[in-house]
């Protein structure tokens, strides 16, 4: 592997946004029996992780894998997303709380936000630790934003260009030529 890009979002800047979040959906979600965090894989499995460690609140951890990056181009065409594993319980009248790494286009999450909400949970709100509003094709509600950063090619905490870079504990702009 070549030198890591030097970091766009510090570890230390990360971790900070992670505890407001956190606190954030503690206060949000205070008095419910429990939340159900549904991380959206493979992306979201770190921000999942430090955030749901950071939470007080009763939660349960589950995960779904859609098609997305792995078929970017039929994405971008025409929002062409599809469930590859689902979560392994009924959401009926549960509180669910998807956890995306980044929302770019807003096919994945706007995708997701229908086929959860015909399952009629009690709420359904998300979080993801990425949003580019400039690549924003469909408007897609977002409850809890880490960060708003510009259209670029970002890595690490999770996002990985072919697998790498993946496991970088702070965001990267992955430059061109590293691509």
């Amino acid at each position: 592997m070549t030198t890591p890009p030097p970091p766009l979002l510090s570890e230390a800047t990360i971790i900070d946004r992670v505890d407001q979040l956190a606190a954030e959906i503690d206060r949000d979600y205070s008095g419910i029996d429990e939340l159900v965090l549904v991380g959206v894989l493979k992306g979201s499995f770190i921000f999942l992780s430090d955030l749901a460690r950071r939470l007080t609140i009763a939660r349960r951890i589950e995960f779904i894998a859609v098609s997305s990056y792995g078929d970017r181009a039929s994405e971008e065409a025409g929002g062409s997303v599809r469930l590859l594993m689902d979560v392994r319980h009924d959401l009926a009248g549960e509180h669910v709380l998807i956890v995306e790494d980044i929302v770019d286009t807003g096919h994945t999450l706007a995708y997701l936000r229908r086929a959860f909400s015909a399952r009629q949970p009690a709420t359904l709100r998300t979080c993801t630790l990425l949003h580019k509003p400039d690549r924003t094709e469909e408007d897609v509600e977002l409850d809890y934003v880490g960060f708003t950063i510009p259209d670029v090619w970002v890595v690490g905490y999770g996002l990985d260009f072919a697998e790498r870079y993946r496991t970088l504990p702070y965001v990267a702009a992955l430059p061109p030529e590293l691509r």
